[in-house]
């Protein structure tokens, strides 16, 4: 996994960087597969936007978030990717499980 924390108009200090690090574990327990995952800080006057990119096999997962705390858009912007990264999860998970043929009934298998 390639996580990637980049600022504008903000620096990212390593409290930040742990802080994104971490809430990315929660992340990391619904799936094995995130192969890059692209997180940008940005200040726009008083408002403190958190942007994600998420690469996972099959898909690329966005969410972004504005309040007025910088952890605080951290923490809604990681909910947002968990619940879509979830229904992502579930969307594989249930197409595949059409794929088996139905079963025929005995008294049609022998016409």
């Amino acid at each position: 996994m390639n996580l990637t924390v980049t600022g504008h108009h903000v620096d990212v200090t390593e409290s930040m960087r742990n802080y994104v690090d971490e809430k990315l574990k929660r992340l990391k327990r619904h799936s094995e597969n995130l192969f890059d995952i692209q997180v940008i800080l940005s200040v726009e006057k008083q408002r403190q936007k958190a942007e994600a990119t998420i690469q996972v096999r099959g898909a690329k997962i966005y969410a972004d978030t504005t309040e007025s705390d910088m952890y605080a858009a951290i923490d809604l912007m990681m909910d947002k990717l968990d619940r879509q990264l979830v229904k992502h999860k579930e969307k594989a998970k249930d197409h595949h499980k059409g794929d088996k043929a139905p079963a025929v009934p005995e008294h049609e298998a022998e016409l």
